[in-house]
Formats: structure tokens, C-alpha cells, sequence
């Protein structure tokens, strides 16, 4: 049996339909901390909630593998552990989706994982680790204001950032889960292509036809468009930190470990722009 943890999110609910393509229905399990989100998956449901153990305890019951995904709360790796403790217990194997380069990044965004990575090949449980990369769909809202604002902004300078699409990163997952040959792995995992904003908007100008430019601002600045566009001022800092870190290479490498999994090539940002402009 396979247990996805956050099964309700973007990214869990991708990889249960993936999952549910290559193994019976009945061999998974979507967990989440609201089960009736995840209702219509069409596996067995079960709570978990991080910051109630016991119903993490009852969502590993029986599980072969179980898939961490990183959660998003201020108290992560707290929860993160309850659930490798969890799975430690119940004999699974674990598949955790990390950050990209976690174990040396300066990036303040991958600090929970680090920290997290740590915790599980300490624990002594079976562990696979996938380090995703930038997610395509990050940049929905920016791409889709951009010809509004005829610009694109951030502080990523030239840097490149090598994303896929949710999807692409969700048949990884299931790949791992359903395949064999991957313990003890730490997959860096990215797009084909590694772009840079300016590129990113020059597609915009392309597809829509308006003139869209990279306007590239210094850190608090960004920081400061992003919490005016409704963002905490936290998590608009944290962004606004990633730009930098995009800057100094952090997200540009292309290893091609992503297509291999997936068997086909990863969706370009040119295809999700069209998808959302065209």
C-alpha cells in the first residue's frame, strides 16, 4: 500500500492520479488533514493531520511506501518528523519531495528541508529524497499580469531557473513509489530548459503581442511589490530571497534526472505561457 500525505494539495492530488495509473486503486491511500477534499480522488481516504500524531499513526497503517510532502507551515520540520516517525514504525519506506540543492543552498527556502533531510537518514527509515525544482505554476499570477503591467518583475537579475510543470515532478513521484532500484536516492530534479525572466517575458510579448519587459529590482523592493500584490510579508520576503539565490545560480541546472524518470520531456515555460495567454 501507498500512502500520499497532503493528498488534498496540488501536487498530492497529481501524483494519487498518477499513481492510480500504474497500480490498483485499492493499493493507494490519500491522506489529508481534511478528508472531504480529497473525497473525489477515488482511493481510500484517511485524516492526517501533522499537528495530531495519532492520526498520523492510523494514515501509515498497513503502508509499504509513503510519500512526505513538505508542508508549508512555520512548524514543518516538527511535523515532517511526526510523520518519518510515523512511517519508521509501520516499516514503510520513505519518498520525501525536498528542495533543490537543500544540503548547500544559502537559500532561506530550503532551510526546513535541510533540516529535514537530516532527520531522515538519521532515523534509519528506508528514504528516497526528490528535490524538485521550481514549479512552472509559480509564475501563473506573474505571467498573467505581466501584459497588464507590460512587465514581469523580480530580483533574479540573469539568473535561470530550469522549472517543469507540477505534473512532470507528480510522475516522478509515482515513478519512485511504484518502481524499484531507489532507496537511499537523492534525485535533483528540473526542467529541460532553464530560463531566465527576461526570457519569460519576451514569450509573454510573443504569445499576447503586447510589449512586456523584465523590470529587475533590488530585494526589499520586490519584496515590497510582491506584499502589495496580497502576499504576507513574510512569505513575500522568503520570495523575494529565492530571486537572489535564482541570481547566483541556485535553480539553473538542467541534470536531465527528471526526464529519465518520466520518460518523456519536461513542459517548457513557453507551453505553460500559451496555456494561460494563447
Amino acid at each position: 500500500m501507498i500512502v500520499v500525505t497532503g493528498a488534498s494539495g496540488h501536487l498530492g492530488r497529481l501524483v494519487v492520479e498518477e499513481l492510480t495509473k500504474r497500480v490498483p486503486a485499492a493499493q493507494v491511500v490519500a491522506a489529508a488533514r481534511t478528508p472531504d477534499k480529497a473525497a473525489d480522488l477515488g482511493v481510500e481516504v484517511r485524516e492526517a493531520d501533522y499537528d495530531r500524531p495519532e492520526t498520523i499513526e492510523a494514515a501509515m497503517r498497513g503502508a509499504a511506501k509513503v510519500l512526505l510532502i513538505s508542508g508549508i507551515e512555520p512548524q514543518r520540520v516538527r511535523q515532517h518528523a511526526a510523520v518519518v516517525d510515523a512511517a519508521k514504525r509501520a516499516g514503510a519506506a520513505l519518498v520525501y519531495t525536498s528542495a533543490p540543492r537543500a544540503d548547500t543552498t544559502e537559500a532561506a527556502l530550503a532551510a526546513d528541508h535541510r533540516a529535514t533531510e537530516e532527520y531522515i537518514k538519521a532515523s534509519g527509515v528506508t528514504y528516497t529524497i526528490l528535490r524538485n525544482n521550481w514549479y512552472n505554476e509559480v509564475y501563473e499570477q506573474s505571467i498573467v499580469t505581466a501584459p497588464q503591467h507590460g512587465a514581469v518583475y523580480g530580483a533574479a537579475g540573469d539568473g535561470r531557473v530550469a522549472s517543469a510543470s507540477r505534473a512532470d515532478y507528480a510522475a516522478a513521484a509515482a515513478t519512485v513509489l511504484t518502481g524499484e532500484g531507489h532507496d537511499g536516492q537523492v534525485y535533483e530534479l528540473a526542467g529541460d530548459t532553464a530560463w531566465s525572466r527576461a526570457d519569460l517575458a519576451a514569450e509573454i510579448s510573443k504569445v499576447t503581442g503586447k510589449e512586456v519587459a523584465y523590470r529587475n529590482l533590488p530585494k526589499d523592493e520586490y519584496a515590497g511589490v510582491l506584499a502589495g500584490a496580497g502576499l504576507p510579508g513574510p512569505f513575500a520576503e522568503l520570495l523575494a530571497d529565492v530571486d537572489v539565490n535564482i541570481s547566483r545560480g541556485w535553480l539553473d541546472e538542467t541534470p536531465g534526472t527528471l526526464r529519465e524518470l518520466i520518460g518523456r520531456h519536461t513542459r517548457t515555460i513557453g507551453d505553460y505561457v500559451r496555456s494561460l495567454l494563447a
